[in-house]
């Protein structure tokens, strides 16, 4: 049995709530799905943002949908540090306490007293790959990236469980540049 899955690059992006979104858009304004991300119900949006921060800004950044209940910023370290903001490295969702910025949209601008953090590497597993790979929610785990000339064992990957996932791995720009990956590539868990 397979006991791989596929790592994928999450690239700087935005969660919007609904509220910040008509602020950024304009009111009823609803998002603009243009392409279905491997997470079921999740999708990159047409909509895009400029996140400012203490030193400069990021133009053009992606919104993924749909809108969740607190808006949600997900960049690099590098991008944090180039742009002057404190991205905290924390789970989707554990936005409590983290950097702060200013969103910029065509029809408004939302100021953000926390949302921006560094996302945590992740597997997204269901209950039955969990099952097949031995390990449960919360898990950390190690995960070697077999590229060439540049592969990697990354440590504190978490494993995140639920029946509405899809089997994939989760990291960020910075550490797929570390691993020189391209195209197509795979993950194990090594503990």
């Amino acid at each position: 049995m397979e006991n791989n899955f596929i790592v994928e690059v999450s690239a700087r992006h935005v969660h919007v709530s609904k509220e910040h979104l008509e602020i950024l858009f304009g009111k009823g304004y609803e998002l603009t799905p243009k392409k279905d991300l491997s997470q079921p119900g999740q999708f990159a949006c047409e909509e895009r943002v400029t996140v400012v921060g203490a030193k400069k800004e990021l133009a053009n950044v992606s919104i993924l949908g749909p809108c969740r209940k607190d808006t949600q910023v997900e960049i690099s370290l590098t991008d944090a540090r180039s742009i002057g903001v404190n991205a905290p490295c924390r789970e989707s969702g554990d936005i409590k306490g983290s950097g702060s910025c200013k969103l910029v949209g065509p029809c408004g601008e939302v100021e953000l007293s926390e949302g921006v953090i560094s996302a945590k590497r992740h597997i997204h597993m269901t209950p039955e790959d969990a099952e097949r790979f031995g390990v449960k929610d919360c898990q950390i785990v190690s995960v070697k990236i077999p590229t060439e000339d540049r592969s990697l064992i990354f440590g504190d990957v978490v494993v995140r469980v639920s029946a509405s996932y899809a089997l994939a791995m989760h990291i960020d720009t910075d550490e797929s540049n570390a691993a020189g990956m391209s195209g197509l590539v795979m993950g194990t868990i090594v503990e």
